[in-house]
């Protein structure tokens, strides 16, 4: 049976620190936020990888038009 405690981990890590993210109070903090972010995806994505599952991705948007509507 496949252990999926790290990948829940790390969805459960990238949701907390998007939350952060869109809290964050200077333009520092939330570039460091985003930077994270895009690390812990990266992560996720290595994760599904490992597990041989794979990832589908509905929508390509880049990390401006992310962070644009994690904003808005």
């Amino acid at each position: 049976m496949t252990d999926f405690t790290h990948l829940d981990a790390l969805q459960s890590r990238l949701s907390h620190e998007i939350e952060r993210l869109t809290q964050a109070k200077s333009t520092k903090e939330r570039d460091l936020r985003a930077v994270w972010v895009a690390g812990i995806e990266r992560e996720i994505e290595a994760e599904y990888r490992f597990l041989g599952i794979e990832q589908t991705v509905t929508d390509n948007i880049s990390d401006d038009e992310l962070l644009a509507e994690l904003m808005a």
